[in-house]
């Protein structure tokens, strides 16, 4: 019965390529573990964020690897142990057979594990999958990070698949300035931000400014400096990013990442459409 709750969830994402249905794999893999956290005390001690808590909780429409959380409080001494073995406990329910690698150091703040699975596609009935039952293993990346900058604002989120579990979130103004804080300090290009920059100011988000100004402090090429950050300071980097930025390659690293009917929109990526979407931040 528990497979089949995994077989009927990805009926509905009527999967059309191979690489869609590894995609879809994935995503239901990472809800799967989601949920087996909202089992725990996770949620109390942690938020989640990222490009996946977008796409899971505010409707962002691309594909997205990790699965990322910070601390809602700094804790150099947080040890995911205990929460890893509930997962790979939880999931097994499911079908999976969890590989799990603990990559985690206590001299590092952000704790990394790798979850892989190459069980759950063997017991299911795959539309685009069926010529090549050796396909890679469903890999998530989950991360904590157990020093996170000040200011992060939480929601309480559902999740209703594969049950119904409790998720704290940070909330879209402080997903925002987490998404800011990557575009200004990340030394390579990475076309997904983008993509993120263009749905967040196409709704006219707000902006976590407190969150982004002690993210900036923390850590990037502002670190230290103590800036008294607001909105028109973001434009006024950001707009030299844009003008900085090759957008051809951009539009090419994200493609993977989001649905054939998009990709015509992903070709019209220039210098002065994202110079138009800056100045909607508010």
């Amino acid at each position: 019965m528990s497979i089949q709750l995994i077989q009927d969830r990805l009926n509905t994402y009527a999967c059309r390529s191979s690489l869609e249905e590894e995609q879809a794999l994935r995503e239901i893999t990472q809800e799967v573990i989601l949920a087996a956290l909202g089992r725990t005390d996770f949620f109390q001690r942690a938020a989640f964020h990222g490009g996946t808590c977008l796409r899971i909780f505010y409707g962002l429409h691309r594909f997205s690897e990790d699965l990322d959380f910070a601390l809602r409080e700094s804790d150099p001494d947080f040890n995911i142990t205990s929460y890893l073995k509930t997962i790979t406990e939880e999931v097994g329910a499911y079908g999976y057979q969890l590989e799990v690698r603990d990559r985690s150091t206590v001299e590092v703040p952000v704790r990394k594990a790798f979850l892989k699975d190459n069980s759950i596609a063997r017991v299911l009935q795959l539309s685009q999958l069926k010529a090549n039952r050796s396909m890679k293993k469903i890999r998530v990346k989950l991360e904590v990070d157990c020093n996170p900058p000040d200011a992060s604002q939480f929601e309480s989120k559902f999740l209703d698949f594969p049950f119904v579990s409790s998720v704290t979130v940070h909330d879209l103004a402080s997903l925002f300035a987490g998404k800011l804080h990557a575009l200004l300090c990340r030394t390579y290009l990475k076309g997904r931000d983008w993509y993120d920059f263009i749905w967040y100011t196409s709704r006219r988000a707000p902006i976590n400014v407190a969150l982004l100004g002690a993210a900036l402090q923390q850590q990037g090429p502002w670190q230290g400096q103590g800036l008294d950050v607001d909105v028109a300071w973001c434009k006024k980097h950001l707009q030299d990013k844009i003008k900085s930025t090759h957008w051809t390659q951009a539009a090419k690293d994200v493609e993977r990442f989001v649905k054939p009917q998009e990709r015509p929109s992903i070709q019209l990526w220039n210098e002065a459409l994202f110079l138009g979407q800056l100045e909607k931040l508010i």
